[in-house]
């Protein structure tokens, strides 16, 4: 529930709130990011919605002076290291990752020890200290390019999310990948049998499958054995979930992500149904990022993101090489 219900206020673009909200904005010259997890009212007021690709790329050429990042601390860090003369404020410093949290840089080092001269592939969802000790990150919607862009005689360490190195593996053939055994526990929730349940009592809907996804490999499992036809069977990016949404004919999509995704996707096509495959995948990370907390942040200049400039200088060209590579993902502006 979201805390505009909760608490019966309005929190809707044309409210008391929205109307502060723009005017602070405007006067800190700051500018508004929201991942796509976000909670309604938030992805409405902010000035960019997206997954995490699409958030760098603009960190990283916003011309406003103060980046206000509604996401988790890692990706409010990400602009950081892009923009590090700009000032960049997380309404609530304490929204983690449970991902993130799988590997720290002592660990990575270490593994590094293990198998010298190996590409480390880290997944955007790290530590600033973890993305300094790594050759090039990715996110969901590049992962896959990313692992084609490494020379197929060097090892590879991907880390940390073992499902979305699994489905980079699967789609290269890459048998050199060594994967760290992370996962992010709303993610890892829905499994193959929430999968086949809904697909049971849904067989002519579309399934979008985001990679993190402890179905993913039942769903390919699934597709492969003819339970589901491959055609209606996609791993997607939350990016490449939207150009989906608004290319697809079905009449209703099981949605296999967090569930603020749904907001995006049914803006996209109100014709669909989207429901999701478990309606307990809820980030409660993502959701400590409120709208009270939102008008806080540029009421009271909090909570200020800081990354130590050595560790953002190392970190920097593995973050810039990620967005180098792949399709800018869609936001909206």
């Amino acid at each position: 529930m979201s805390s505009s219900i909760a608490n019966s206020v309005d929190y809707g673009p044309k409210s008391a709130w929205a109307e502060e909200v723009r005017a602070l904005a405007k006067e800190r010259d700051a500018v508004i990011l929201a991942h796509n997890y976000q909670v309604p009212e938030i992805q409405e007021i902010a000035h960019h919605v997206g997954d995490s690709l699409a958030l760098s790329r603009i960190a990283a050429q916003v011309d406003a002076s103060t980046i206000i990042f509604c996401g988790v601390h890692f990706m409010a860090e990400t602009a950081k290291i892009l923009s590090y003369e700009k000032t960049v404020i997380i309404p609530d410093a304490a929204a983690g990752c449970s991902l993130a949290d799988t590997i720290n840089a002592d660990q990575l080092r270490a593994w590094k020890a293990e198998h010298p001269g190996a590409a480390v592939v880290s997944y955007v969802n790290t530590t600033a200290a973890v993305k300094a000790e790594t050759d090039i990150c990715c996110t969901s919607s590049n992962a896959v390019e990313v692992v084609q862009s490494i020379p197929l005689d060097q090892e590879i360490l991907f880390c940390p999310d073992q499902f979305l190195g699994a489905h980079a593996q699967r789609e290269t053939g890459r048998t050199n990948m060594h994967i760290w055994m992370g996962e992010c526990h709303v993610h890892a929730g829905i499994n193959g049998q929430d999968l086949k349940n809904m697909v049971a009592a849904e067989p002519e809907a579309e399934l979008f499958i985001h990679p993190e996804c402890g179905c993913a490999t039942s769903a390919m499992y699934l597709a492969s054995s003819g339970a589901v036809p491959a055609e209606r069977t996609h791993i997607l990016s939350t990016s490449g979930m939207i150009t989906a949404a608004q290319n697809t004919h079905a009449k209703k999509v099981l949605v296999a992500t967090e569930t603020g995704m749904l907001h995006q996707l049914r803006k996209a096509n109100p014709l669909v149904i989207f429901e999701p495959v478990n309606r307990a995948a809820v980030c409660k990370y993502m959701k400590m990022i409120t709208p009270e907390k939102l008008l806080r942040s540029l009421r009271d200049g909090t909570d200020v993101v800081d990354v130590p400039r050595d560790i953002a200088d190392k970190a920097r060209a593995s973050v810039e090489r990620m967005i180098a590579i792949g399709t800018p993902s869609r936001t909206k502006e």
